[in-house]
């Protein structure tokens, strides 16, 4: 996982972005995703940033860590749109 000003999509006025959020398959289902983005959103709002924005085709994983849906968006090169959801 990283912070990054932009996660390659069309809404340039949604920053920054957590991007690259991934646990090896053997780790999942240990909540190690969810402490790893708690940590960067309190860190990100630590410095006074805030809120923070992220892309995915994913439904139903973000919204138990406090995130929630924004829109739709595309992403660069992307055939389809993908879902930008808002972490306050």
């Amino acid at each position: 996982m990283g912070v990054i000003e932009n996660d390659f999509h069309d809404r340039k006025d949604l920053s920054p972005n957590l991007c690259a959020v991934y646990t090896e398959e053997e780790y999942r289902c240990q909540g190690i995703a969810g402490q790893l983005l708690n940590m960067a959103v309190a860190d990100l709002r630590s410095k006074g940033i805030t809120p923070v924005y992220l892309l995915t085709n994913h439904t139903g994983f973000y919204e138990r860590y406090g995130w929630v849906f924004l829109c739709m968006a595309q992403g660069d090169g992307e055939p389809y749109m993908s879902r930008m959801y808002i972490h306050r």
